[in-house]
């Protein structure tokens, strides 16, 4: 076992090391120890593992610096669903629900057909709808962009807009979906648990509240009001 003052020591190069950037000489210097006896030494194996679990560190650093660097929704830029760029600057002023959407999910019926409403009903009070097709969950949204566009249009009278269909969770996640979780994280975690979860934006486009796939839209309506003032 390691003494306390050796462990000390090892969490303070640690420190030292994430408040900096790996320089050339890095690996030479991270682990400038204080002289113990033998049975103190750390092993040549975990000083590798340290030296991975930091370096692991400073990328999430990074990453997360990266992902500040979006100060709003209105940041960035998406592809609707037949291809076009969108920049979501077009809805400064406007305040948003945005949710991944699927076709073949027992939340479906119920979701769009309120999410319609809500929209009907304040779309000229400054309102807007953006819905995100994805496949991620059980694969309840299988078709292609056209397809997803007649069902959600045709069958529910959809008119806000729907974009392309995007990964929301996993390593190809959408720059948007991952503003988004790291806006406001979710109870068990930031990764969008199902279908239908909704995230609330200001006219500022700043993430206000975060709601579970199960919340309906008709019981945001209070809030969207408030925003919307």
């Amino acid at each position: 076992m390691l003494s306390r003052r050796y462990l000390s020591t090892i969490a303070a190069s640690a420190s030292l090391l994430l408040g900096k950037r790996f320089s050339p000489t890095a690996k030479q210097t991270l682990l400038i120890l204080p002289q113990v006896s033998p049975v103190y030494r750390v092993s040549r194996s975990i000083q590798t593992e340290l030296l991975r679990s930091l370096a692991g560190c400073l990328r999430f650093d990074h990453t997360m610096a990266a992902q500040s660097s979006k100060g709003s929704i209105h940041d960035f830029t998406v592809k609707d669903a037949r291809g076009n760029d969108v920049d979501l600057s077009i809805y400064k002023g406007k305040v948003l629900l945005i949710v991944n959407v699927a076709s073949q999910c027992g939340l479906t019926n119920s979701n769009y057909t309120e999410l319609s409403q809500l929209y009907e009903k304040y779309k000229d009070q400054g309102f807007e709808i953006l819905a995100f097709p994805c496949n991620q969950f059980g694969g309840q949204e299988p078709g292609n962009n056209e397809q997803i566009l007649e069902f959600a249009c045709t069958r529910f009278k959809a008119e806000y807009p729907i974009f392309d269909k995007v990964d929301v969770n996993g390593e190809k996640a959408a720059p948007i979906y991952k503003f988004l979780k790291s806006s406001k994280g979710g109870l068990l975690g930031d990764d969008i648990k199902w279908n239908f979860s909704k995230f609330l934006v200001d006219k500022e486009g700043h993430i206000v509240d975060r709601y579970a796939p199960t919340t309906s839209p008709l019981s945001i309506e209070k809030d969207i009001k408030k925003l919307l003032g």
